[in-house]
This record gives C-alpha cells, sequence and structure tokens, in this order.
C-alpha cells in the first residue's frame, strides 16, 4: 500500500495542496514524479515467524486477531516510527492508531481504504 499524502512544512503545518484541475491532483503529480510538498507512506513488511509458520507485524499487544486487512503504515526512511497502524480486535471490530504527521480525517480515511481494494486505486 502506497499512502501519498501533502508534506509538511519547517513548523509541523500542512502544506496547502489545491488543485484547479485532475492533471493538477496529487496522483497525477505523483505519476508525473513531482513529488515535491508530497509525503509517501507505505505499508510495513511484515517478517517471517518460524513459530507460527507465517508472517507477521508487531503491534505491541493493540491488534489480536490475525487478519489480512492488519497493516501498519511507515516511511521508509525511519522504518521503526509507526505513523498508523490498523488491525482486527475481533470478529467486527477493529483498532486504529495514528500519530504525526498524520491527522484524523486521513487516518481514518485510511482505514476505510483497507474494506475495499477498489477504493483509491488508480
Amino acid at each position: 500500500m502506497t499512502v501519498l499524502i501533502p508534506g509538511m512544512t519547517g513548523n509541523r503545518e500542512r502544506v496547502e495542496i489545491r488543485p484547479e484541475s485532475e492533471h493538477h491532483s496529487i496522483l497525477e503529480r505523483y505519476k508525473r514524479g513531482e513529488v515535491a510538498n508530497l509525503l509517501e507512506l507505505h505499508n510495513k513488511t511484515p517478517v517471517w515467524n518460524d513459530e507460527t509458520q507465517s508472517y507477521v507485524l508487531n503491534f505491541h499487544g493493540r491488534v489480536t486477531q490475525a487478519s489480512v486487512k492488519n497493516f501498519q503504515i511507515i516511511h521508509d526512511n525511519d522504518p521503526d516510527y509507526i505513523v498508523m497502524q490498523f488491525g482486527r480486535v475481533s470478529e467486527e471490530v477493529f483498532t486504529m492508531d495514528f500519530k504525526y504527521p498524520l491527522c484524523a480525517l486521513q487516518a481514518f480515511a485510511i482505514a476505510l481504504s483497507s474494506f475495499d481494494g477498489k477504493i483509491a486505486c488508480e
């Protein structure tokens, strides 16, 4: 999963992006390689666990059930800083944690997109 959000200024304020047409949208700018003022985040790659014979992520007790919907979002420059994590805690209940540079709306939108592979896709 790749997440694109407006970048942050030196004083931790979000860069304002107001596309005048679809050609100037965040996705179209990214496709053209115009990544100035954009922040690119990715899902953390799980590691193989010999004991469980599966790929796992450490959610530090916040996620209690295995699910293909469980994920953690990081910036490639610091893979130990978890920007967001989302996962199943019971059959119909999920938990979401997020921190800087995401806001609540961005984190919620990312979480919603994990329920349908067609949302937020090209």
